[in-house]
């Protein structure tokens, strides 16, 4: 119900801590359930598993957030609520830096930790993320070739995939922005002039040149992770290859130099 204020309140009557049994902490987040997942296969048992188990489900729940937030923000600026779209990846900001010193937690296991049961994960790989891939769609870096090289997608992931290689990027989103106020963006040319346009107007243009600075905060965060990443592998295992077949930290390394948004970081030449 609405208060007299206008805030919402409890129904009449009602006194949160007397409702019995009906909803406890541990049934609304499943916890049950969401600790049972944690499975190591290590055999002997190898201690640090568990905690190479958790960090990487962890990530798969913040990219799952990340969709969500990410995939609000697209709407958003289709809606041309640039103010919400901000807000949305603000948070996003926010979770990514929370993703990338979550590194530093697996940076405490040693690369003897790892070996002890780093045979046991093959062929798995982080290449197979299916989220961290469709993260890479939405932002705006379509690559088809993936759905290829993954090994063992199910036709829901597949699915999935396929929709976000369809589906309007974020840059697609902010493209349209720049269409709606009347600037021209038929080739990258004119979309890098436009962009110059909202920079040195932003007494017309500001609430585009702060969601240009987020999205490229954005994409700043994405390339932060990688490299992140690939020094970890590098501390971990060097130059093995991984468990999935991949070339392991050299093919990492080629993945570092990818931004999504080319232009946003072009623009500085022009400023």
């Amino acid at each position: 119900m609405t208060t007299p204020a206008g805030r919402s309140g409890p129904a009449p009557g009602r006194h949160f801590g007397e409702e019995g049994g009906l909803l406890t902490y541990g049934g609304y987040l499943r916890l049950p359930e969401l600790l049972a997942q944690q499975v190591p296969q290590a055999d002997p048992p190898a201690h640090d598993e568990l905690l190479f188990i958790t960090v990487h489900q962890a990530y798969e729940l913040w990219f799952q957030q990340l969709l969500h937030e990410l995939g609000a923000a697209r709407d958003a600026m289709a809606a041309a609520q640039t103010w919400r779209a901000r807000q949305l990846l603000g948070r996003a900001h926010v979770i990514e830096r929370l993703l990338v010193s979550q590194i530093d937690v697996l940076e405490t296991m040693t690369p003897q930790d790892f070996l002890e049961f780093r045979a046991v994960l093959a062929p798995a790989s982080g290449f197979q993320s299916v989220q961290f891939r469709e993260l890479e769609f939405l932002s705006g870096a379509k690559d088809e070739r993936f759905l290829a090289r993954f090994r063992a997608l199910t036709d829901a992931e597949r699915a999935r995939l396929a929709q976000r290689l369809a589906e309007p990027s974020l840059w697609d989103a902010f493209i349209g922005l720049l269409r709606g106020r009347g600037l021209r963006v038929e080739a990258a040319d004119q979309v890098l002039a436009s962009l110059v346009t909202i920079a040195r107007d932003r007494a017309s243009h500001d609430d585009l040149w702060q969601l240009a600075e987020d999205l490229l905060t954005h994409d700043e965060m994405a390339g932060l992770w990688r490299a992140r990443h690939v020094q970890m592998v590098e501390r971990q295992i060097g130059t093995k290859s991984g468990t999935g077949g991949s070339t392991g930290a050299p093919y990492l390394h080629k993945r570092v130099p990818l931004r999504y948004y080319p232009l946003l970081w072009e623009l500085r030449d022009w400023l």
